[in-house]
């Protein structure tokens, strides 16, 4: 006899269907597990036995194949022990195998028996829900996996009751779903004295989602202008919370299936790994860049992390995803974010200031500041001078606009967005003939704009980045086109080529 049982492997945000397959037949005592899997799952003999012996129950003296169908995919994760220990009970007349087949399984094996947490419960139930099946799942990720509409939950605390319910003779109650936790937000606007210009840049890029370089001295405030974006960016719609969700269930961080609205910020440290920042690893897990997808990347100390990890976000900024290619597996992640950087002007950071600048300059600052290559910076739309703030700043009393106020402005340029687009993007995602269609400028404009490409030597990259922040501009003064005026702004905050 050989006892079936469903479920899932994880490639990217894809669940795809597995069979496990049980089959205890006559010949020396031996427990196999074949189909391609990783060390983590050959591990599961012994966390499935181990649980089986809590409930009082020996392996049979045969031999015992478990099968993971189909043998050529890559099956990675400690969420197969649930499904493998539920096909050998099924083989073993414990429990009955056409009723698991309503079911797809997923969860880890406690040497006692419960059932723990792992990663994707939310994909393997979208995935249950679309094959018209139900979920078995840990108890503590029940709330999770509601989240999939039109799908069956047992969640169950351990194997007991769970096949306590298989019986009948317990009844495990159906989850509730998670809640939808209300956006969050992080320090206020009024924190910051001064930097008016830096705040202004900061509005647009909320705006319009674009990516922007603060360059200033150390304590000039680029770090808190940074953290106070989240609190002016508009929350996630339900759909973009249900995606950004699936990113955290694959890399396990989704905590008791709260589903929150507020915009993803991550801030890596600058000793990041390629494989921490754009994903990968031995199991290829998101990276940073994902985790911040619909969000903001916040990389601070921009030329002291790697090159090579800083060149390795070109791709993802520019097509929203990373592709990670491994040689038994090609997995996709989503990468639509919102990259905004720090840097200090040199080493030391005092570049300028002739009381406290190095005696290397200006050697320091150009040596610094070529450890980021130029086809990266080419990619950020907008870059602003963040001065040092004075003592008489600080003295000032909390600025009368806060983070509410510019909030508000930036929902309104927003909705200006999504109705002019019918695909529902921002304006750093305009292209082609949409890009023509909305941010055209007026005859002036256009000359400026001609002017200055000339001038500072724009790329093609270079003039579609103006053309976009200067609709962002047009859309924050409720003009109906780009005119010279917001071109002029736009063009203020592009990178001036270096002189000769």
């Amino acid at each position: 006899m050989v006892a079936l049982v469903s479920t899932v492997a994880f490639l990217g945000l894809e669940a795809r269907s597995v069979e496990v397959q049980c089959q205890i037949a006559p010949g020396m005592p031996r427990f196999g597990i074949v189909g391609l899997p990783d060390k983590a799952v050959g591990e599961s003999r012994d966390r499935v036995q181990a649980a089986l012996s809590a409930l009082g129950l020996a392996l049979p003296p045969k031999r015992i194949t478990i099968n993971l169908s189909p043998a050529d995919l890559p099956k990675e994760g400690s969420h197969y022990d649930l499904p493998i220990a539920l096909a050998l009970l099924a083989a073993m007349g414990v429990t009955d195998a056409e009723q698991l087949a309503d079911y797809v399984a997923v969860g880890e094996l406690s040497l006692d028996g419960r059932i723990a947490p792992s990663p994707g419960v939310l994909l393997a139930a979208m995935h249950a829900a679309g094959e018209e099946k139900g979920l078995i799942c840990p108890a503590s990720q029940g709330p999770e996996a509601r989240w999939a509409s039109g799908v069956a939950v047992l969640a169950a605390p351990d194997l007991t009751a769970l096949l306590n319910h298989l019986k009948g003779t317990q009844v495990l109650a159906p989850p509730e779903p998670g809640e939808a936790a209300e956006p969050k937000h992080g320090p206020d606007l009024k924190q910051v004295k001064g930097q008016e210009t830096a705040k202004r840049a900061l509005e647009i890029a909320a705006a319009g989602g674009h990516n922007l370089l603060m360059n200033g001295p150390p304590g000039a405030g680029k770090s808190l202008l940074a953290a106070c974006l989240p609190g002016i960016l508009p929350p996630l719609t339900p759909e973009e919370a249900l995606e950004t969700s699936m990113v955290a269930s694959v890399a396990g961080t989704l905590e008791g299936g709260a589903i929150s609205r507020t915009r993803p910020f991550r801030a890596p440290h600058h000793s990041a790994s390629m494989a921490a920042l754009t994903g990968g690893g031995l199991r290829v897990k998101p990276g940073e860049v994902s985790l911040a997808h619909l969000g903001v990347l916040f990389l601070d100390e921009l030329p002291e992390f790697q090159r090579a990890v800083l060149d390795s976000l070109r791709q993802p900024l520019e097509a929203g995803k990373v592709d990670v290619a491994r040689a038994n597996a090609h997995v996709t992640y989503p990468a639509r974010v919102q990259l905004i950087a720090a840097m200090n002007p040199c080493r030391c950071g005092h570049l300028g200031d002739p009381a406290l600048a190095c005696s290397r300059a200006p050697r320091c600052a150009a040596d610094y500041q070529a450890k980021i290559s130029g086809p990266l910076l080419d990619r950020i739309d907008m870059h602003v001078d963040v001065d040092p703030v004075s003592a008489a700043d600080l003295a000032l009393p909390p600025a009368a606009e806060g983070s509410a106020d510019v909030a508000a402005r930036v929902a309104k340029a927003r909705s200006r967005q999504l109705s002019r687009d019918t695909d529902a993007r921002t304006n750093a995602e305009l292209e082609g003939d949409d890009l023509e269609r909305y941010a055209s400028p007026d005859e002036p404009g256009r000359k400026l704009l001609m002017q200055a490409a000339e001038a500072m030597r724009l790329t093609a990259r270079g003039y579609t980045r103006i053309l976009r922040v200067a609709r962002t501009i047009a859309d924050l003064a409720g003009a109906e086109q780009v005119g010279r005026i917001h071109m002029a702004e736009a063009l203020s905050y592009r990178r001036q080529p270096p002189r000769a």
